[in-house]
C-alpha cells in the first residue's frame, strides 16, 4: 500500500472540552483531498464517558470533570503525563473498516513497546493492549463518512489514581498500569516521538504539508 501524507500537530496540554468540538468540527468540515492529521497532546484531568458507557461505572469522580461523549466504549480517564494521539484519518481511502483501524492501532502500541522490552498483549473482548492483565493503552474511536476521530491513550508517567474512580472501560476491578511503573526512564517527548514512528508505519503514513482545502479549527486549539 502507497504512503498517505499526514499532518502531525503537536499540541501540549490542551483542556478536554475544545479539543473535542474541535476534532468533530475538523471531521465534519473535511473534504476528500484534505490532509490526513494525527494530533498529540496531553489532557487536563478528565473523565470520558463512551457511547456504550453506563454511569454505574463512575464510582467516585471527586472534583473530576466528567464529560459523555460520542465515541465508542465505556468511561476512562486522561490527564496530564498519559500521552494522547487523536486519529483524524480517511479509513474509506484505504479500504479499512473500523476493525482493521483497532488492529493496526493495538499493533502499533505493541511494537513500540516490543521496542522496549515489554510484552504487549490485546484481549479480544477489551480493544487496547495490556501487560500482564494490567491496562497500559486504551483506544476509543468515532467513524463518520469514512473518516475516524477520536484515538488512543498511552499511560507515560502520570497519577494513576484517578483509575480508582471508576470502573476501567466498564470492567470491575481492572488494573491499569503505566511505562515508568515498568523501568521505563524516557521523558514524554522522547516516548511521543518513538512512539509516532511505529504508528506512522502501521497506517502506513508519512509526514506532508497541509494541501487542498483545509478545515476550519480554533486557534486556541490548533497551534
Amino acid at each position: 500500500m502507497p504512503l498517505i501524507p499526514v499532518l502531525i500537530r503537536h499540541l501540549g496540554l490542551v483542556p478536554y472540552q475544545p479539543t473535542y468540538q474541535a476534532m468533530r468540527q475538523f471531521t465534519n468540515t473535511r473534504h476528500v483531498d484534505t490532509l490526513d492529521e494525527l494530533w498529540v497532546l496531553q489532557h487536563s484531568s478528565v473523565y470520558t464517558l463512551g457511547q456504550a458507557g453506563k454511569r454505574e461505572h463512575l464510582l467516585n469522580t471527586g472534583d473530576i470533570p466528567v464529560y459523555p461523549i460520542d465515541r465508542g466504549g465505556q468511561v476512562t480517564y486522561h490527564g496530564p503525563g498519559q500521552l494522547i494521539v487523536y486519529i483524524l484519518i480517511n479509513i474509506k481511502r484505504r479500504q479499512w473498516g473500523a476493525k482493521k483501524l483497532v488492529q493496526a492501532l493495538e499493533q502499533a502500541i505493541i511494537d513500540y513497546l516490543m521496542s522496549l522490552k515489554i510484552k504487549g498483549e490485546r484481549h479480544k473482548k477489551a480493544p487496547g493492549v495490556y501487560v500482564e492483565g494490567r491496562k497500559i493503552a486504551s483506544l476509543g474511536l468515532r467513524i463518520r463518512h469514512g473518516c475516524c476521530y477520536h484515538g488512543l491513550s498511552l499511560n507515560v508517567n502520570m497519577d494513576l489514581s484517578p483509575f480508582a474512580g471508576i470502573n476501567p472501560c466498564g470492567y470491575t476491578g481492572l488494573e491499569v498500569t503505566q511505562l515508568r511503573d515498568l523501568g521505563v526512564t524516557d521523558n514524554f517527548t522522547q516516548v511521543s516521538t518513538q512512539f509516532l514512528r511505529y504508528l506512522l508505519d502501521t497506517l502506513y503514513l508519512e509526514q506532508g504539508q497541509p494541501q487542498g482545502i483545509a478545515p476550519t479549527v480554533p486557534n486556541h486549539i490548533i497551534k
